[in-house]
């Protein structure tokens, strides 16, 4: 009997659970995939997504990284949705503000709030890891980063998933998403009217009184909507990508406990740690780009102005660069994998996002040396950019 027909679809809930059986397939039969539905293309092996991740001038994120956003461009991008030398100057203003100094001196501001949030929950035998802790503890350190004042930070995180998720068959945003947005933006423009008034010694405050020097034109303060599209950015960007990643780290060492107790007798193991739980299950699987030219890879033409997929996920488990590649090893040494991205587009915070990971485990650890994850309550997010959970229940011994 011939095997089942090769189908990626990013929107599919019940793939999303489990979507490792078809990226190999993909690796293995089809590197170069078209799903005629969405018309898209993808690629699914390491080395072609490396490539494609270099190659900004073939792959171009100026139309967008997410598929279904590539057909109606926006006319006020943000700053990944294009490609140097535009991306090259704002990046570099961005950059500015993402001092490693800057950085570093969160790690106790981290560290405090890990306590006030896990603290309270010792002894508590059974709760909702990520409700309790996982999605509070990034949005308070990017707010705190960017600004914003202790009691709207809350909001922001329930704003920023509402603008995320997706309904089974949609591939637009919701009519709550669309509302969710207006709401993020009135807030953002309120703050950067803030700041302007009265600048202090946060992110936010030195993108408002910065200068960007764009080639061919005199150098100038950001406009509203580039300040807005920094602030969404930012934000979003730092809440859901670590709060999906303590999803998988608290999942997985939950399934790998002989894992886990090496990272309990051996703390100093926490920082490779997190790179192999970022190579194995990607907060971020998905990053989309338009071909600028005719292409032809493992023998099929990908034509020019093609949407394609490149699947950092699915490379991250490519056999062909990870011995093993589908055995979870938190001493694995190996020296990239994909889910910060690679290239122009390297994730801008990925020191932050790394910080934030190793201390969260770390006092995660500490507390709470062994538990159970309760499957039977387990919810995922619905997103085609993002891929974890929502809802992690834990019982804790």
């Amino acid at each position: 009997m011939s095997p089942d027909p090769l189908d990626y679809d990013p929107y599919d809930y019940e793939l999303d659970r489990d979507p490792h059986p078809v990226w190999k397939r993909l690796r293995d039969e089809a590197p170069v995939y078209y799903n005629e539905r969405y018309d898209f293309y993808a690629l699914s092996r390491f080395r072609d997504v490396l490539d494609a991740s270099l190659d900004h001038g073939t792959f171009s994120s100026a139309r967008g990284t997410v598929i279904e956003m590539m057909d109606q461009p926006l006319t006020d991008p943000p700053m990944i949705f294009m490609d140097p030398p535009r991306h090259t100057a704002f990046r570099k203003l961005v950059s500015r503000t993402f001092t490693p100094r800057r950085i570093s001196r969160l790690e106790s501001r981290i560290r405090a709030l890990c306590a006030g949030y896990l603290d309270p929950l010792v002894g508590a035998g059974e709760f909702d890891y990520l409700g309790e802790f996982g999605t509070r503890l990034p949005v308070m350190v990017i707010s705190s980063l960017l600004g914003v004042p202790e009691e709207d930070q809350d909001q922001l995180r329930i704003w920023s998933d509402q603008t995320l998720h997706r309904e089974p068959g949609e591939t637009g945003p919701s009519r709550a998403a669309r509302e969710a947005s207006q709401d993020i933006f009135a807030y953002w423009m309120s703050q950067i009217e803030a700041k302007r008034s009265t600048p202090i010694d946060d992110v936010l405050s030195d993108l408002v009184t910065s200068e960007i020097h764009l080639l061919g034109e005199s150098p100038r303060r950001l406009s509203d909507s580039e300040l807005l599209s920094f602030c969404v950015l930012i934000s979003s960007a730092g809440n859901e990508t670590v709060a999906r990643f303590l999803g998988w780290a608290i999942t997985l060492l939950a399934d790998h406990p002989e894992e886990r107790d090496r990272l309990v007798e051996n703390p100093r193991l926490i920082p490779n740690a997190v790179e192999e739980i970022l190579r194995f299950e990607a907060p971020s699987p998905i990053q989309a780009r338009w071909v600028m030219r005719d292409v032809e890879l493992h023998g099929t033409v990908v034509p020019k102005d093609s949407k394609i997929a490149l699947l950092t996920a699915s490379a991250n488990r490519d056999e062909r660069e990870f011995p093993d590649a589908d055995r979870f090893d938190v001493t694995r040494r190996f020296t990239q994998h994909m889910s910060l991205g690679l290239g122009v587009h390297f994730c801008l915070g990925a020191s932050l996002a790394r910080l934030e990971a190793r201390v969260a485990l770390d006092e995660t650890l500490r507390r709470f040396p062994s538990w159970e994850v309760d499957r039977d309550r387990l919810e995922m997010v619905h997103t085609s950019t993002v891929r974890g959970y929502a809802r992690v229940p834990i019982r804790v011994q």
